[in-house]
């Protein structure tokens, strides 16, 4: 059994057998096989895809690469949350505290940004200080101390599918629903949690660009969960446009204090009180879904989400005074309006080339080892159904180079759609 079989059976449509899959994960995660043959067995399955049998069997593969953690020992049902990915998709910020603070512990494992869509581990990083490499041990600690933590992928979780989620990225090969739901399952096994909920983008700014496309990769991540004796639940939700106003990751911080502090954006609300009510309810907390965001919504207004949020940073070492005055951030050198030339209500904002043009000013990565500057983003002001008059800001750039910043103007302009018609969205479609 050699590597350069394996990728010769893949690319002529061929199915890998239990054995072919564990090889290439092992010898991958140890470094024998390179990038390169690596990079070439992954486009092969994202062109010729892998049958059902095949992705339980990666994912249960990348899922023991490392350690699996042991998380039985709080006491409590550990509920986790995963994204898809989106644009402005700023909601872990915001949900996982909020559900912490109502008894439901958070023990969360979380990625970087892929392509065009934002991650939440390279937003945590743009607070000062706070540390997402912590150990596995003093992960367990915080979750059992202060009933929440939020961390990168460490090298003994899931250690396969950390180097295949950036080698993904850098390759164009994200866009696969096979690399996808092993992905994501993987970590949630790893990770220890005993019963998921999904949350499962659709529309432009998504990987996934239809609703059937995304209900193909919701039934896979369900039914890898059952095999695994993990309950998952996954809600879809729209990613037409960016969510929320900001784009950008010290942005989106900013933005989550402010709805931690009860000033939610409509479509951020909806999608943060689906996915904690439907968490709250696989934690025995209450299977009556109104109830449970009327509790989460009381929980916002109490100020218990913010604290805990508080809580969190200050206790994985992030200074909290940025976050309690976020001027203090350092801010993008230029900031750059941009005017509507047309009066009309906004018909779309294609959330795909939003986060293009905001990966272009240095918030995300086009190669791997690509380094992000957490200040630059883009702020919206006006979304779909909004009506804009003639000489009104649609916009603000945050850039540190003039350039970018008029080349982003120019691009995000065009990405405006105007007409006649008001136009609305549902931001959460369906709960399968």
């Amino acid at each position: 059994m050699n590597i350069l079989q394996i990728i010769a059976k893949k690319r002529d449509k061929q199915e890998l057998s239990k054995q072919e899959i564990d090889y290439f994960i092992q010898q991958y995660t140890k470094g024998i096989i390179p990038d390169y043959q690596m990079a070439s067995l992954l486009m092969a399955i994202f062109l010729n895809g892998m049958s059902k049998r095949e992705i339980t069997d990666l994912t249960l593969a990348m899922a023991y690469s490392g350690e699996v953690l042991d998380l039985s020992s709080l006491g409590k049902i550990i509920v986790d949350k995963h994204s898809t990915g989106g644009v402005g998709d700023k909601v872990s910020l915001i949900l996982l505290p909020l559900v912490a603070s109502l008894g439901v512990p958070v023990a969360k494992m979380s990625g970087r940004g892929l392509g065009f869509t934002g991650g939440t581990v390279d937003k945590l990083e743009s607070i000062p200080g706070y540390q997402t490499d912590i150990s596995i041990d003093q992960f367990k600690q915080n979750v059992k101390d202060i009933g929440i933590s939020m961390i990168s992928q460490t090298m003994n979780l899931a250690p396969a599918d950390k180097k295949m989620y950036r080698l993904r990225d850098s390759i164009s090969c994200v866009e696969s629903i096979p690399l996808i739901a092993s992905s994501i399952m993987s970590k949630k096994i790893a990770s220890g949690a005993q019963k998921i909920v999904l949350d499962v983008t659709v529309g432009d700014g998504a990987f996934m660009k239809t609703i059937e496309r995304a209900r193909e990769l919701a039934h896979e991540m369900i039914e890898i969960g059952k095999l695994a004796n993990r309950e998952t639940v996954c809600v879809l939700t729209s990613m037409e446009q960016p969510l929320g106003y900001a784009i950008g990751n010290q942005l989106e911080v900013i933005e989550a204090v402010e709805c931690l502090q009860g000033n939610m954006p409509e479509d951020v609300k909806q999608v943060v009180l689906s996915l904690g009510s439907e968490m709250l309810k696989l934690s025995g907390l209450g299977d009556d879904l109104r109830q449970n965001k009327d509790k989460l919504w009381q929980a916002i207004q109490e100020g218990k989400a913010y604290e805990k949020f508080l809580t969190m940073v200050s206790t994985q070492g992030g200074d909290i005074s940025y976050l309690q005055n976020s001027n203090q951030l350092i801010k993008a050198k230029y900031m750059c309006p941009v005017i509507s030339k047309e009066s009309g209500f906004v018909q779309a904002i294609p959330a795909e080339q939003i986060g293009k043009i905001t990966c272009a000013l240095g918030a995300g990565r086009i190669q791997k080892e690509d380094q992000i500057d957490p200040s630059v983003g883009i702020v919206l002001h006006k979304k779909i159904g909004d009506y804009v008059e003639k000489g009104e800001v649609l916009a603000t750039i945050h850039a540190n180079q003039l350039s970018s910043a008029k080349q982003a103007e120019k691009d995000l302009r065009n990405t405006y759609q105007l007409g006649k018609e008001r136009k609305q969205i549902d931001d959460v479609i369906e709960i399968i």
